[in-house]
């Protein structure tokens, strides 16, 4: 067992993650953020400003808004309309051919991890992140 603290631990997962994405999905020039408006928006359709409150907890520091990843999206024909904002057809086939990479990645991530461990493990995290939120 580590001595190192919860933190530790949080953050530098998080980077493995980022970078991991970003080797994934570096194949079509996109990053993490664009996946993650992908995928919310295959999901539910909706505004920047909708988008911006499903994704504030993945904004880095000085990324207030994912409007400008929406307008790269929109360049490569994927993204459709303002409000809401949709996927073209062509952005629902790079969508689906995204989520068999991302989902490769994923199973890399929880190998030798059991669906029990993994559902703990958010379990905990959620509980921690409760705690704080109420002060």
């Amino acid at each position: 067992m580590s001595d190192l603290p919860i933190g530790y631990w949080i953050k530098h997962l998080d980077r493995l993650i980022e970078n991991d994405f970003d080797r994934v999905l570096s194949t079509e020039t996109l990053g993490r953020r664009h996946w993650q408006v992908l995928t919310s928006l295959h999901s539910d359709p909706g505004a920047v400003a909708d988008l911006d409150r499903r994704l504030a907890p993945f904004l880095e520091e000085g990324e207030s808004s994912v409007a400008p990843v929406v307008e790269q999206l929109r360049a490569r024909g994927w993204v459709e309309g303002s409000d809401p904002l949709s996927l073209t057809a062509a952005g629902r086939t790079a969508h689906d051919a995204l989520f068999e990479k991302v989902g490769d990645a994923r199973r890399r991530l929880a190998q030798g991890i059991t669906d029990q461990e993994y559902r703990a493990t958010v379990d905990v995290l959620e509980r921690m992140s409760a705690n704080l939120e109420r002060g």
